[in-house]
């Protein structure tokens, strides 16, 4: 069982689901950051009682190399979508998204299929061809 598959078991276990998990640097500082989400959305008292509950794992199992942070939080609002799991969740959401080559667009998700998405009133987009991709805010 990979790391985060043990990590998303023990988040499980409190009734929230590992988001996405990701390796970031702040200056010389490594972060290690876990988002977590659950049906109503996560809380601080959430984020960390899944802090103290996955450090002990962390430390037996570190996620890098040398020093690091741990950080739980919430995905936010204006979420990263990486996986067709987070796309199949925006759909109904504005969303921007990045093209491998460097095209923007903008617009509510209204399906999300075997490697596309479509936007409203778009053309299917491929997935692999999506460099970057974010729920945007926008109230309805």
């Amino acid at each position: 069982m990979s790391l985060e598959d043990q990590i998303a078991t023990l988040i499980a276990s409190v009734g929230a689901k590992l988001y996405d998990a990701e390796t970031a640097s702040e200056g010389k500082r490594k972060i290690y950051r876990v988002y977590i989400d659950r049906e109503g959305g996560a809380d601080v008292a959430l984020c960390a009682k899944v802090s103290r509950l996955i450090s002990p794992l962390l430390d037996v199992t570190p996620p890098i190399e040398g020093e690091y942070s741990l950080e739980v939080s919430s995905p936010g609002i204006e979420r990263r979508l990486r996986t067709i799991e987070h796309f199949r969740g925006a759909i109904g959401e504005t969303i921007k998204l990045t093209l491998r080559d460097k095209t923007k667009i903008k617009g509510r998700l209204q399906e999300v299929g075997d490697g596309f998405a479509r936007l409203e009133a778009l053309e299917p987009i491929a997935l692999d061809s999506i460099a970057k991709a974010r729920v945007v805010y926008a109230p309805r």
